[in-house]
């Protein structure tokens, strides 16, 4: 039998217009999310009022649902929401940008109603509503609204967000906003912090029965909001100070805080006060390591590069990789380094890390870095340390160094495989079975063994420390 025609958009354009209008009908029949991108491609030919009527007709329909979306059906509706956005981009927003913005807000305020319709744990939903902010934000330059007004709806709009949609609204919106609109939107969130609470404010904490608390958590949430609309105004207005001053002292020195305060005084020039900032911010040696974060260390680095402080700057690289064995930190040290120096830093890097506790971490910088040899080096030194638990490291290491260096694979397959069998983790008996057929493999390649079992004689005593382990021997049958 011949084969038939590729299924390509050459062979479906000699078919003809009818025909394809004749298969497209059939295609969509009993399908409404199919039949709605139908019409709204139909729409598209009609001009931005139309399509802007079709848009709103749609919204209106998802606005009036009440019924629980399911994971299979929010997929869909992120989906159609995303091509509505494309849209509005696209098809209205060249010609009437304010007919645009005006939809794109619309379908913003729709968030609220499907998270109540909806679980968005993977955060579908949000992504989509971050792309629509994102669109306005290329919109806002062309608009003709009055400032004022749109912060009024600005206003209202973060005021009464619970899902956090119109967040990025003022930043979005800066250009449209103008001078007189951030200062609208300002004087606001001012008034909004000294005024009295109102029922609507008490009635989102309804849930906390003691009058008092429930007046004290009222109160911080709308003041929060109004906080952040302040600092967005700040920002938008390239005022540093009114930014930090939403925070106290020991706030900004939070490692939440820091590097974005960091990063606002960089761009105005005040790089002693940033690095002044900073420093009071870092943990020290004897510090939380919870606390001391890559972003912390970032925004010194910063800093110092600002002030030309080249000294301080290596130093403080040479830190961060001997506290948390970062490769990037250790490759930007080598390049400031005066010829030569490299080497022996390469050196006393690699001595850092055949010592460094945990040893989970030391093999991470090696597949991060990535170093195969010294990875091999480290584990064949310190096999007995490994903890078969960090398989999220181990797995990818060993399928890495299998290739070169298959001893070193063995012994992490064999530490995966210790760990499932003494802690009787019945879960992991498959891929435990797997990992002992990958050391099989590995031992034709393994010439010595060194101090180290081999396969035969790792095989030997597993049996008779785990020989009551049927369901795992019934794997490698």
């Amino acid at each position: 039998m011949a084969a038939g025609k590729a299924l390509n958009k050459k062979n479906l354009l000699e078919l003809g217009a009818d025909t394809l209008a004749d298969l497209l009908l059939e295609a969509v029949k009993g399908d409404a999310a199919r039949q709605r991108r139908v019409r709204m491609a139909l729409s598209a030919d009609l001009g931005p009022e139309a399509i802007t009527a079709d848009v709103r007709k749609r919204f209106a329909s998802i606005h009036r649902g009440r019924s629980f979306i399911s994971r299979k059906a929010q997929k869909k509706l992120a989906q159609e929401l995303a091509e509505l956005t494309t849209l509005i981009e696209t098809r209205i927003a060249p010609d009437a940008p304010d007919a645009a913005f005006d939809l794109l807000w619309a379908q913003l305020q729709l968030a609220a109603g499907i998270h109540e319709r909806t679980d968005d744990s993977w955060g579908t939903i949000g992504d989509v509503m971050r792309e629509t902010m994102a669109a306005i934000s290329e919109v806002a330059p062309k608009l003709s609204k009055d400032p004022e007004a749109l912060a009024d709806s600005v206003f209202e709009a973060i005021s009464d967000d619970g899902y956090g949609a119109f967040d990025h609204a003022v930043p979005a919106l800066a250009d449209a906003l103008g001078s007189a609109g951030l200062s609208r939107l300002k004087a606001l969130a001012e008034a909004a912090c000294e005024a009295p609470l109102t029922d609507a404010d008490l009635a989102r904490y309804d849930f906390i029965s003691d009058r008092d608390a429930r007046a004290e958590r009222a109160l911080a949430g709308r003041n929060r909001t109004a906080e952040m609309i302040l600092q967005d105004v700040a920002d938008a207005e390239g005022d540093v100070d009114s930014w930090l001053a939403q925070y106290t002292p020991e706030q900004l020195t939070y490692s939440t805080i820091a590097p974005s305060a960091v990063t606002r005084l960089l761009a105005a020039g005040r790089a002693e006060d940033a690095l002044r900032l900073i420093e009071a911010a870092l943990p020290g040696d004897s510090g939380d390591p919870w606390f001391d974060t890559p972003e912390l260390d970032e925004a010194h680095f910063a800093c110092l590069e600002a002030l030309g402080r080249k000294d301080d700057l290596r130093a403080a690289l040479w830190n961060r990789f001997e506290r948390r064995l970062c490769p990037n930190a250790l490759r930007r040290h080598l390049k400031l380094l005066p010829d030569f120096e490299d080497i022996e830093a390469e050196d006393a890097a690699r001595r850092i890390v055949l010592t460094y506790k945990p040893v989970e971490k030391a093999l991470a910088y090696c597949l991060q870095a990535p170093d195969l040899p010294l990875a091999a080096e480290l584990i064949e030194a310190r096999s007995e340390e490994i903890d078969g638990d960090a398989y999220e490291i181990l797995t990818p290491l060993a399928e890495a160094l299998a290739p070169s260096r298959p001893l070193a694979a063995a012994l992490l397959w064999r530490a995966m495989i210790d760990f499932a069998l003494d802690r009787a983790r019945s879960g992991r008996y498959g891929h435990a079975a797997r990992h002992l057929t990958d050391c099989a493999a590995a031992d034709a390649e393994i010439l010595d063994y060194g101090m180290h079992l081999s396969h035969a004689d790792y095989l030997e005593a597993l049996r008779k420390a785990h020989v009551r382990k049927s369901a795992f021997w019934e794997r490698l049958r």
